[in-house]
């Protein structure tokens, strides 16, 4: 019995450690991306470009821009 429980928490715990850093990498993985993007912003990011969040064709809250336009936010 006290094997299976020792068994048991180690798989827990390396499970545990695993999930942690992948976690953990991903977090990385978008600072590092919000650090080489220019002003530390990410592009098209405007709600009403994807049809799942924008269903009734409203234009955007924050740029105003409609669902065939280009974010207004975006510079260049």
């Amino acid at each position: 019995m006290y094997s299976f429980i020792q068994n048991y928490f180690m798989t827990f715990s390396t499970t545990f450690l695993i999930t942690l850093l992948m976690i953990a990498f991903v977090f990385a993985g978008v600072g590092i991306k919000i650090l080489l993007k220019k002003n530390g912003k990410f592009s098209g990011t405007c709600a009403s470009q994807s049809p799942f969040l924008n269903k009734d064709g409203e234009a955007c809250k924050i740029c105003g821009a409609m669902p065939k336009e280009k974010c207004k936010n975006e510079e260049g």
